[in-house]
Formats: C-alpha cells, structure tokens, sequence
C-alpha cells in the first residue's frame, strides 16, 4: 500500500470501490492465484492475537482478495491451546501465523509488492505502521481496550473480537474514540450476519409478536471444576507472560486458567454470561432498537460459583434481570434455552444457532414478507468490515452498540457482588444513587498500564 500515502488512504479507497477512474482489477495472470486486486486497492491489515479465535478472525481475513496481511502481533510464538504441548492438528502463536500468511502469498509474488509477513511481540510496533490501514484485535478480554484504542490513535480501522471490552469504562472509551477518529469498526458478533437472526430481528421490529413485554436470552453455565492442569508452574519458554497479563493482576501461572480457559477468571474475562451475552444479548438489543440505548433497572440473582476449585472464580450458573422503559424485562440466564426468545401479546419466536422457531409457523416460510421495517443487512461480517473500510458506512456491530449490548453484564456483575438492585441512567450511563456501585465501574489497571 505505499503506492498511497496514509493521509489519503481513506478517501482513496473510497473513490476506487465506487469505480471512479481508478483501476481496481487487473488481469489474474499477472497476479497469480491468490487473486485479481490490484496492490494499490488492497487493504493492509495486521493482526494482534494468534490463539484460537484470533487465527480463525485473520485466516478469514487472509482469505478475502482484497486484503494484504502485512503483520502479525502475539507474545507466544508456538502453543496448541489447552491441549498437550504437539499433540492435535490446531497449533496457534506467530510461527503459526506466519507460516500460514507466507504459504498463501507464495502463489502471489509476481507483482513484486509483498516482503514476508513481519511478526512482532509489542502491538504498539504494529499500531506504529503507516503502510497498514486495519488491525484485528483477537486477544483476550482483558487486551481488546488498549489494544483497540491503540490502533484507533495510529489512524487504523479496527476489527475487535467480541465482548468489545473487559470492563464497563474501557467500552465508553472506546466508543467515543470510534467516533473522535471517525474510523471504522466491526465487532466480532456475527450472528447479525446470519439469516434467522435478521429473520427473527424484523419479525419483532415489524410488530408481528405484538407488543413485547418478557425477553429469555440464554447462555452457557460455566465451571465448576479446573478445565486442565491446575497447579502453578513456570510459564512456557516462549510465551512472554508478564506482557500476557499486561493491565491485569500477575497471577501465579496455571495451565487451566490460561489459553481459551482465562475466560474463567474475572482479572481476564467475564465468565460465560460475558463471554456470551454479546452474542444473544446483543440480539435482543438489536430486534428491539437498543443499539444506543439500555436498561433502566438490573439485579443479579441465583449466582453461584465454583466448589471444586479455586483457579476460577467466575459464575457458574446466574440469572441477571434488566427492565427497561416501555415496561420490557429481559432476563439473561444459564437456565433458559441457548438462544434468544422474543415473547409479546401475539406470539413468540427464539432464535439460536442454526435453528429460528415461532408461535405462528407461517412467520417461517419461504417467501414470507415480515413487514416494512428492515434491519441492517450484512450476510458476511468479515466482508461487511472490508466494504465499511472502502465506503466509510457504519459496519453492522459498531463500538457503542456492542458495548451497549453488554452493559447489562457490566452491571450484573456489580449488582452481584453487592448484592442489591441498581438504577441505570441508560443516556447518561451512570448508576443512579449508588457512589459505591458507581465507582466499581470504573478502570484500575495494573502499573504501569493506564486508560487514557
């Protein structure tokens, strides 16, 4: 991309994909297999977070012809998650990363442009980079602020993995600074890229249900018992684990609380109602336009947590009941069915993976008009960002509506560990006659990581 200089990147891929006098393809031969798109019209993209889900974000990513990955960003080179050190097909890290960069970018040298795929250990040296104009962000819970923000300040457009932040604050901060750069932003929910989530979205916003006065949104429970090995030892040779827990507290590392398994722990996740509710949560928001709105009430009730070890302290089964104006109540629980479950004066519908069930059957057929009222289509979330980089329009899952969507949680898991009911401001964004609750929003990092 150093054909364009980072000043005008923005307004340059915007002219080239409405097809403005700019050459946007050129003959396949003259590029090899790995695509048609000129270098000139790719989007240059790096990549922060090489475990599970982040390498499944960047190989979509490294799939797309209009993308060019120059750099990947982790602090393990090697690792196969929660299995057994080289047993298993799946092997994670920035050798990993690389090599699978490297190998699809071997069938496309002929344009001279590409110089290897640079790996680094600081997401800052990545950020730096003028020649890149988007970065994924797929670290744990607790990285995706700073991580994000950093990026949003170096001028990038950022791809974020979903819960968009760890804590309350970091999501108002970045929401805002979304809207300060006026960048572009995708959150990882991709279900509002599926089907029978639109589907059962526009069945609600049309009115089909009636008026609506009860949502079920379910969740996974969590764990009871150490998901591996749950003795301390040192950390693996190659994984820099002070830099991995970062603003976090250090704790003593154990192999069950570290890949896929932090999430476990409140220092890095948020447990399974986190984890998930900017999944389904994010759903109900959605079909009841709350995308830039929230509750007015949230209690936590029937939290429990583990018995049979001390490695996590996350909930394991829990109820959290917002009410919001209009006289709704959703309630997020580990008790529902999986899903998110719609039910007003003239009807229902639930909506989960795969599968979209209804009061009235005729909702479901082929061909059916729900009504008038569209929501936001994007069939693909990968390519819903890309085309947001080149025309500048709003992805479907920007920052403050993820970051609304999972408020509620934010505020479950205070009214928890208090033990009492909250008032929420949802303009404001302030707890309401509550200083102590107030304050347990707010951001205390490890030194010497800070916010702002």
């Amino acid at each position: 991309m150093n054909t364009v200089s980072r000043s005008n990147r923005r307004s340059f891929l915007k002219t080239a994909a409405a097809g403005i006098a700019l050459p946007a393809f050129i003959p396949s031969p003259a590029l090899g297999k790995a695509g048609n798109v000129a270098p000139s019209n790719r989007i240059t993209f790096g990549a922060i977070g090489l475990g599970g889900r982040g390498m499944g974000v960047m190989r979509g990513f490294l799939g797309q012809k209009d993308i060019q990955v120059l750099a990947l960003c982790d602090v393990q080179s090697e690792h196969w998650r929660d299995g057994e050190w080289g047993k298993g097909k799946a092997r994670y890290g920035t050798k990993t990363g690389k090599e699978a960069v490297e190998h699809r970018y071997s069938q496309n040298k002929t344009d001279g442009k590409y110089k290897g795929c640079e790996v680094y250990a600081d997401y800052r040296n990545l950020c730096a980079r003028e020649d890149i104009d988007a970065v994924m962000v797929g670290t744990p819970d607790h990285w995706h602020a700073l991580q994000a923000l950093e990026a949003l300040r170096n001028g990038k457009d950022v791809y974020c993995e979903k819960p968009i932040t760890h804590l309350f604050r970091e999501g108002q901060m970045l929401y805002r600074e979304v809207a300060k750069q006026k960048a572009i932003f995708q959150t990882g929910s991709q279900q509002r890229s599926d089907a029978k989530f639109r589907l059962a979205a526009q069945l609600v916003c049309n009115g089909l249900l009636g008026k609506v006065t009860r949502v079920e949104v379910g969740l996974p429970s969590g764990h009871n018992g150490a998901l591996g090995n749950d003795q301390a030892t040192e950390p693996p040779a190659n994984l820099d684990y002070e830099s991995w827990c970062g603003p976090s507290a250090k704790l003593p590392y154990i192999f069950a609380r570290h890949h896929r398994n932090w999430r476990w722990n409140l220092n890095y996740g948020g447990g399974q109602l986190m984890d998930w509710i900017g999944h389904h949560n994010d759903i109900a928001h959605w079909a009841l336009d709350l995308d830039q709105s929230g509750p007015i009430e949230v209690e936590a009730k029937d939290f429990t947590y583990p018995t049979e070890t001390d490695v996590y302290d996350a909930a394991v089964d829990y109820r959290v009941i917002s009410k919001y104006a209009g006289g709704i109540e959703v309630e997020i629980s580990s008790k529902h069915e999986k899903g998110t479950k719609w039910i007003g004066t003239d009807g229902w519908v639930h909506v989960t993976r795969g599968k979209i069930t209804a009061s009235d059957k005729a909702w479901l057929a082929k061909g059916f008009n729900p009504g008038k009222v569209q929501v936001y289509t994007s069939t693909d979330h990968t390519r819903n960002f890309i085309e947001g980089v080149k025309t500048r329009k709003e992805c479907i899952c920007p920052a403050e509506t993820a970051h609304r969507s999972i408020t509620p949680g934010h505020l479950g898991l205070v009214s928890a560990q208090l033990g009492r009911k909250l008032k929420w401001d949802p303009k404001k964004e302030v707890i309401k006659g509550d200083a102590e609750a107030a304050k347990m929003l707010n951001v205390n990092y490890r030194y010497p990581w800070k916010l702002a």
